[in-house]
């Protein structure tokens, strides 16, 4: 685990949910009750250890009991917590609720009642001057913190964060362009070497448990232990102590504490001295307080401190000032696999469990089942049932009170998906982890910009959503040209909701196709974007300029004028023509000026679909294209191979930008270097002067004879055979249909390869094989055809010296058999007549 250390995220896993909670720990681990049930999972430890384990435990649990305060330690996002902290609490009736968390946050807390609050959502802290430096406290329907929110909102109870304050959090941090910490309650300076070799020793409390009650899988125990355990054994609800689950878990955390010690979190003792300063600060205000905390944590609060020890350890933290805020979180980004901390491998199964009302394996079963049907895939009421039923008989044998994840999804392989583990990619994608997208109330506190870009997300009708989507735009309509200047100038600014992508419809100029999807980390990119301007045309026209001036390259130079003119920029425009025009009168370097020109070309031709001017841009264009020309051979010349393989790409990529310019004499400037490239037989490699003649030839510049004369040139005796084999590469590049329709060539590279000699094949080879590979399948096959019957064997001899035909024809026309075929062609075509008919059966009857 990443961000949250593993024994922080995973301690906090052993909490008992449910108010079955207390029966569930008693099943798992052999004992009577909740607390001989964690006791005896904390049996496993070593004798000489037992004595200190008893008496933090006994510690934590008086501490507990304590009628003024009660703590609750949870798993974060456990269903099972969650469904045991509500009923704590509605037992309880706590004044104040004390949650762990940024203490940034009291002023949002008002926020989570909303209705227009919907998780999974997160709080959203980062540093003001350095967004970049941010964490996220994420909260799903099923964490048990979200429920103590709205229980404690929905009561009139007082709701304070204890957590370490994100200021000094974010302020330990180090500012390495780290990604943002997705870590709720991170610990302050979690990175570097002592983190990295912290994490080895950390303890996985869960997993201590687990393996004490002989399962070798945690999540199973904690299925087995907690989501399973909803009532009693007639469905009714538990009518045992709602606190006990509790105090059984903090004696068990208390004894694998009093073993290992922090558990490799070395920065646990500075955030439990906090929550304790805010516990302490709780209770002398109100008569009955609840803490709902990581169960990691709750021994160390129940523990007796001093005051000035727990000042001291606080004294001296960094501090920067923060904002914090409301942003929407996804199940994806809840899941393990995303690299969360405390992630949890099946957001969407533990939504499930927590909101099914009941018989939660049928409605998962009717769930996976609505998804196959949504993907056409044949599945009936009956594979529900069997699936059930097969579902709950593996459960039984393999001793589990009730299927779990892993029977139900042997039962779907078995019954609905026939043994295919193709389907169960999709279910796991959409139903297990899920795409679920939280939403936040309009008015949450938020940067100008967010504002901005939300308001315009709501005219545009471009909502945000987890689930990746293709979204098609006709940019002749004004709506559809709109949401393409939003999001071009989105990807100016850095925030990747959308992803250019190629068309599958056209390849016209007047239409885009992006891949639209939210991820909720684009929130800090646009609180880092705030710093370029409030509004997003102002922002992108700031980051554009900036981009320009700063600029390495003078392609970077023409693709930000590119992104300029696609964003719809024109004040950005006039900073960047200037350092263009700077630039472009600098730079000799005819490589870079080829890697600046396409960016501007189709900057031009992309502004007169749009209606923007790129006149200015035009001009740079033309005059680019007549420098790169005139300095073209002399650029090509001297090149090594890797050279000559990127001036190969800079060429064809010019090529095609000046076949759109609206100057012909540009053209016509351009083919005369690309001739003068190819007719040049010494210092410029082969692999150049073969795609120039290629590209001539394709343009009809270079009739078959001259491309004949210039590769009967580049294969003769005198010209090596690696440099032989570069040109036939250049020249091929296109495709082989040229040596499908001129004989004449694909017999001078026929001869050319019997010649080589046996010594340089080797080299030669795998030159040739990687040009081959590049023709389409019935191109090789038909080159094939053509060099075994021979370069001329499909003409038809004309002379007493003539080649035979194709194999299986003759060499004058055979009356009798054309005589038959004529006949079929004629039955075909149904102008057969009875005397046709007639003597077709007399022949047929000679023949027989």
């Amino acid at each position: 685990m990443t961000a949250r250390t593993a024994a922080d995220a995973a301690a906090t896993r052993p909490a008992l949910g449910g108010a079955t909670a207390e029966g569930a720990a008693a099943t798992a681990t052999g004992g009577e009750g909740a607390g001989a049930g964690f006791r005896a999972a904390v049996e496993g430890v070593d004798a000489v250890d037992r004595a200190a384990a008893t008496a933090v435990a006994r510690a934590a649990g008086a501490a507990e009991a304590a009628e003024d305060v009660v703590l609750l330690g949870v798993r974060h996002h456990g269903p099972g917590s969650a469904r045991a902290v509500l009923a704590a609490l509605e037992a309880y009736r706590p004044q104040a609720v004390l949650i762990e968390g940024p203490p940034e946050a009291d002023v949002l807390v008002g926020l989570a009642g909303d209705p227009a609050m919907r998780p999974p959502v997160a709080l959203l802290a980062h540093v003001v001057d350095d967004p970049a430096r941010a964490a996220f406290w994420p909260f799903a329907e099923f964490s048990p913190e979200w429920v103590a929110l709205r229980w404690a909102t929905k009561a009139g109870a007082e709701v304070r964060f204890i957590d370490l304050p994100a200021a000094h959090s974010l302020a330990l941090r180090p500012a390495t362009g780290e990604d943002p910490a997705t870590d709720p309650g991170a610990a302050p300076g979690g990175s570097g070497p002592e983190a990295a070799a912290a994490a080895d020793v950390r303890v996985d409390p869960l997993a201590v448990l687990a393996e004490t009650a002989g399962y070798d899988d945690p999540e199973r125990w904690w299925e087995d232990a907690v989501e399973h355990r909803g009532g009693t054994a007639d469905g009714s609800p538990d009518s045992g102590d709602p606190l006990a689950p509790f105090a059984a878990l903090a004696e068990a955390m208390g004894a694998i504490r009093a073993i290992h010690g922090d558990g490799g979190h070395l920065q646990d003792p500075v955030r439990e001295a906090h929550m304790r300063l805010r516990l302490r600060e709780a209770r002398r205000a109100y008569e009955r307080t609840a803490v709902v905390c990581g169960a990691w944590h709750v021994p160390a609060l129940a523990a007796r401190t001093a005051v000035a020890a727990d000042r001291q350890l606080l004294k001296g933290l960094p501090k920067a000032k923060v904002e914090t805020t409301w942003v929407p979180w996804t199940h994806r980004r809840l899941a393990r696999a995303s690299g969360y901390g405390a992630g949890i491998d099946s957001p969407g199964w533990y939504r499930h469990l927590f909101t099914a009302a009941d018989r939660p394996v049928t409605r998962w079963m009717t769930k996976v089942a609505g998804l196959l049907r949504e993907e056409d895939l044949p599945v009936s009421s009956a594979h529900v049932i069997e699936a059930v039923r097969l579902a709950d008989t593996l459960a039984a044998m393999r001793g589990r009170p009730l299927a779990g994840l892993g029977e139900t999804t042997d039962a779907i392989r078995a019954v609905m998906c026939e043994g295919s583990d193709v389907p169960l990619a999709l279910i796991r994608d959409r139903l297990v982890v899920g795409d679920v997208l939280g939403e936040v109330p309009p008015d949450a506190p938020a940067v100008p910009l967010a504002r901005d870009l939300a308001r315009q997300q709501r005219t545009l009708r471009l909502k945000p959503e987890a689930l990746e989507r293709e979204l098609d735009l006709d940019l002749r309509k004004d709506t559809d040209a709109a949401r393409s200047r939003l999001l071009h100038r989105l990807v100016l600014l850095g925030i990747g909701w959308g992803e250019p992508a190629r068309g599958r419809d056209s390849k016209g100029t007047f239409r885009e196709t992006w891949r639209l999807r939210w991820e909720p980390e684009l929130a800090v990119r646009v609180a880092e974007a705030g710093i370029w301007g409030t509004t997003v045309v102002a922002a992108a026209t700031a980051r554009a300029s900036d981009a320009a001036v700063h600029s390495a390259t003078l392609a970077e130079v023409t693709a930000t004028a590119e992104a300029c003119l696609l964003a719809d920029l024109p004040d950005a425009l006039p900073v960047v023509m200037r350092v263009l025009a700077d630039r472009a009168a600098l730079d000799t370097d005819v490589a870079h000026l080829a890697a600046a020109l396409p960016a501007l070309v189709r900057a031009v031709r992309y502004g007169d679909v749009r209606g923007t001017d790129s006149a200015a841009l035009g001009e740079v264009a033309a005059g680019l294209a007549l420098r790169i020309s005139v300095g073209l051979p002399p650029a090509c010349s001297g090149l090594d191979a890797d050279g000559a393989a990127a001036m190969r790409a800079h060429v064809d990529e010019v090529h095609r930008a000046v076949a759109l310019l609206p100057d012909p004499a540009l053209r016509d400037r351009w083919a005369a270097a690309l001739r003068s490239v190819a007719e040049r037989d010494g210092g410029i490699p082969g692999l150049l002067r073969g795609a120039a003649a290629r590209l001539l030839r394709d343009d009809g510049r270079l009739d078959a004879e001259e491309a004949a004369r210039l590769m009967g040139l580049a294969l003769s005796a005198g010209t090596g055979p690696a440099e032989s084999a570069g040109w036939i590469e250049g020249f091929l590049a296109g495709g082989g249909m040229l040596l499908v329709h001129d004989e004449k060539l694909l017999a001078l590279v026929d001869g050319w390869l019997a010649g080589v000699p046996a010594a340089a094949f080797d080299d030669v080879l795998p030159l040739l094989r990687r040009t081959f590979a590049e023709f389409e399948p019935g191109v090789r096959r038909t080159v094939g055809e053509l060099v075994r019957r021979g370069p001329s064997a499909g003409r038809r001899p004309g002379g007493a010296g003539a080649e035979p035909g194709l194999p299986g024809f003759g060499a004058t026309l055979d009356p009798a058999r054309a005589d038959a075929a004529a006949h079929t062609v004629r039955l075909l075509l149904g102008t057969t007549t009875t005397t046709d008919l007639g003597t077709q059966g007399e022949g047929e009857a000679d023949d027989d």
